[in-house]
């Protein structure tokens, strides 16, 4: 398979190489500029003293990034992984994440769509298009974002509306009867007034088939749309308007078991053995009459998502004279409802269903100076509250002989105060410091907990969990120093501190777990960007070390029924790593781009570790763990691995021939993705390392307004896994990546 890929790669090479004799005459214009407001100021990406990656609308398009769960295979050191194969995501960004099938925490990678924020991680799934750029954010963010965050930030930032007429779109059809299409229309409305008006929609794509039917499983049914009206007040004011819609009917990635699931397993009441899956495109699904009675899903009703998302907010832009002034304000709602089935058989083992209701409203405000003398300020405050209400159903009818239902309801209010300056020294030296005040307050409380049981099942008590409520007031900071000694090269240096919010494990019945201690990280940062070779090379590089305060973990308590998923804080730990990333475009037919992030982390302090296995065997009578039987045995993983992929490494290699009246532009992109070895869950759920690589070929006039593109994704067919888990124990799931897709796209541009 390398092979193959490193193939791919050489031959592009070869090939420009071959033309690069012919256009040896031609001056290379150098690397294009890439502008960002990552720093809430407009400013190239190169002068940015942080670690960042930033991508392209082209990019994302090319690489068929239609989630930010697709961020992963082109970002070095991110990870987004769908919890159990859910539409819950779990980031981690240079080994800071957070592992939680929840709505009800908050994440440890910042979301933001605008400069709006997505605090629940469940509103991230949306589709994402229409976009100038996106920009990753490497460590903490909280002196110049609404939200503290400890491991980073993902911005979106979409096209606005235009002074001129523009309308464009595109359609793409691949292989498994996938049809993405988008388009936008453009232009004003009177003097000063402008809009844009811009559309997705993602149809069919099946790719798995059930098992045991035949059926087909895995179409897509998902679209949004989004408008934007921008007011220029004058020359000094503006006011941008957004309000945008999306649904998702799709059915989700099914799973498959990669262990078969004995008779005589003690979560397994069928009487017969369950085989492990040969072909792992297939899936399988089942539930329960007992389930029916508490979510009305019939029994072969095959899982969905069924979402609606929908959200206003105005953007205000004001010059007083003294400062900018900038004012955003939110309205955000969500509801989810979704059915999976976790553990891929027809019968009722591990069955989930979720109904989620989410409103969140946010006040930004900020007043930044204008950036033209040696001292530079900002200084903003953030207001956010959010609601949530949430039923968890879990359908255990074939594994406990029950179904339950918990219900409960969520609060958070956050109020902020950040700011962040810089001072130029001397025309090479700058520093930079921010302050930030958070006063955040979780409540979680209403909760309602009943069950069905079998006949002849055991009676295990359900009781409902306790009100709770955590508080976290704290000021934290950044100091950093910027040596830029000429215009091609920068270094800088940074020390800052991270929190992220505590929180609360709301499903599993674990009522004893006691709240979450909010997780504090500082972090310590060097590194350099450079401009070579008269603009033709660019090479950044970065180190960092992180020393963890209570960091947040997924664990698990020894409940009724046995070992239950439970969040726990492990009192110290610290990761480690860098990143090294080189654009080299040696003429502007040629464009090579290579990536590379590598970290590793251990727990200093950590001995409130479940051992699952030591308390299973330990438990009597071996049918079924329920305590006071069961005895809890703890280990100590002081001097453990955390538990993430340590290496990821992606890169490109494009070249463009000049053909009478036209341009061809080959690419090719490739990705590696390294093991992923799960602290709690042991050897049998590690996930193999793998590589993707995906091929565009672009057919356009010089002077004409549409392309035509024949793409591949995943072209060497690798077969590999994006999470492997297990819900009850023995019954041991994981979700298989898309296999090989090939496909064709026009996009048109008026």
């Amino acid at each position: 398979m390398k092979r193959i890929l490193l193939a791919g790669a050489c031959a592009q090479i070869l090939v420009a190489a071959s033309s690069m004799a012919a256009l040896a005459q031609d001056k290379p214009g150098g690397i294009e500029t890439v502008t960002v407001t990552a720093q809430k100021r407009s400013e190239s990406a190169q002068n940015v003293p942080i670690a960042l990656s930033v991508l392209t609308s082209e990019d994302l398009q090319r690489q068929g990034i239609t989630k930010v769960n697709g961020l992963q295979y082109a970002t070095p050191s991110l990870e987004v992984v769908p919890a159990f194969g859910s539409g819950q995501a779990e980031f981690r960004l240079r080994g800071v994440g957070f592992d939680d099938y929840a709505s009800n925490n908050s994440s440890t990678v910042g979301v933001y769509v605008d400069e709006v924020a997505y605090p629940i991680p469940a509103q991230t799934q949306g589709a994402i298009f229409d976009l100038q750029r996106t920009e990753v954010l490497y460590g903490p963010q909280g002196t110049l974002y609404g939200v503290n965050t400890t491991g980073g930030a993902i911005n979106f930032i979409t096209n606005k509306p235009t002074d001129e007429f523009t309308f464009g779109g595109s359609a793409e059809y691949d292989s498994h009867d996938e049809f993405i299409g988008q388009g936008y229309i453009s232009g004003p409305i009177a003097d000063g007034l402008a809009y844009r008006l811009a559309f997705t929609t993602d149809q069919g794509g099946s790719w798995q088939k059930n098992r045991d039917t035949g059926e087909n499983y895995g179409k897509k049914n998902t679209s949004a749309v989004r408008g934007e009206v921008q007011w220029d007040i004058n020359n000094n004011w503006n006011v941008l308007f957004e309000g945008h819609y999306s649904y998702d009917r799709s059915q989700p990635t099914g799973l498959y078991l990669f262990d078969p699931v004995p008779s005589t397993s003690p979560y397994n009441f069928t009487g017969v053995t369950i085989p492990a899956f040969t072909d792992t495109k297939k899936t399988a699904w089942g539930g329960s009459s007992t389930f029916d009675t508490l979510t009305g899903i019939a029994p072969t009703q095959a899982p969905f998502h069924h979402t609606d998302a929908n959200g206003v907010n105005a953007q205000v832009h004001g010059n007083l004279g003294f400062a900018e002034l900038t004012s955003i304000t939110s309205f955000e709602n969500l509801h989810r409802i979704e059915y999976n089935d976790w553990d891929a058989s027809q019968y009722a083992l591990a069955g989930t269903y979720f109904d989620t209701t989410a409103h969140v409203f946010s006040q930004e405000m900020r007043l930044a100076s204008d950036n033209t003398g040696p001292f530079n300020w900002m200084v903003g405050a953030y207001y956010a509250h959010q609601a949530l209400s949430e039923i968890f159903d879990s359908d255990f009818a074939d594994s406990l002989g029950l179904a339950t239902d918990t219900k409960y309801r969520q609060h958070v209010e956050t109020k902020a105060v950040f700011t962040q300056v810089d001072y130029q020294i001397t025309d090479t030296l700058k520093l930079i410091g921010g302050l930030r005040y958070n006063d955040e307050n979780r409540k979680i409380g209403d909760f309602q907990l009943s069950g069905v049981f079998l006949p002849g099942a055991p009676n295990i008590p359900l009781t409902p969990s306790v009100g709770q409520s955590v508080t976290n007031k704290r000021l934290s900071g950044k100091g950093g120093i910027q040596f830029k000694p000429n215009d091609n090269v920068m270094f800088y240096a940074n020390v800052s501190e991270g929190i992220k919010s505590g929180g609360f494990t709301t499903y599993n019945g674990s009522q004893a777990a006691p709240p979450l201690k909010p997780e504090v990280l500082w972090a310590y940062e060097a590194g350099f960007k450079s401009n070579l070779l008269d603009d033709t090379l660019q090479l950044n590089g970065s180190a960092f070390w992180y020393h963890y305060e209570n960091q947040q973990i997924q664990s698990a308590v020894w409940g009724t029924t046995g070992p239950v998923g439970s969040l726990v804080n492990a009192p110290k730990s610290h990761v480690f790593g860098g990143e090294l990333s080189a654009i080299w475009q040696p003429i502007d037919a040629l464009k090579i781009t290579q990536a590379v992030g590598w970290k590793d982390g251990k727990f200093d302090q950590f001995d409130n570790f479940l051992d699952i296995p030591a308390s299973t065997i330990a438990c009597v009578p071996a049918s079924i763990c329920v305590p006071p039987a069961g005895n809890a045995i703890y280990d100590n993983k002081k001097g453990a691995r955390i538990g993430f992929p340590p290496l990821s490494y992606n890169g490109s290699v494009s070249y463009m021939f000049q053909l009478p009246g036209y341009t061809l532009e080959t690419a090719v992109d490739w990705v590696f993705h390294d093991h992923l070895n799960p602290l709690l869950l042991g050897p049998v759920y590690y996930v193999k390392s793998y590589w993707l690589t995906d091929l565009n070929v672009t057919l356009s006039p010089n002077d004409g307004p549409w392309q035509a593109t024949v793409f591949c994704h995943n072209c060497t067919n690798t077969k590999y896994d994006t999470t492997r888990n297990f819900f009850l124990p023995g019954i041991n799931i994981a979700q298989r990546g898309e296999p090989a897709t090939v496909g064709v796209r026009l996009n048109y541009k008026y």
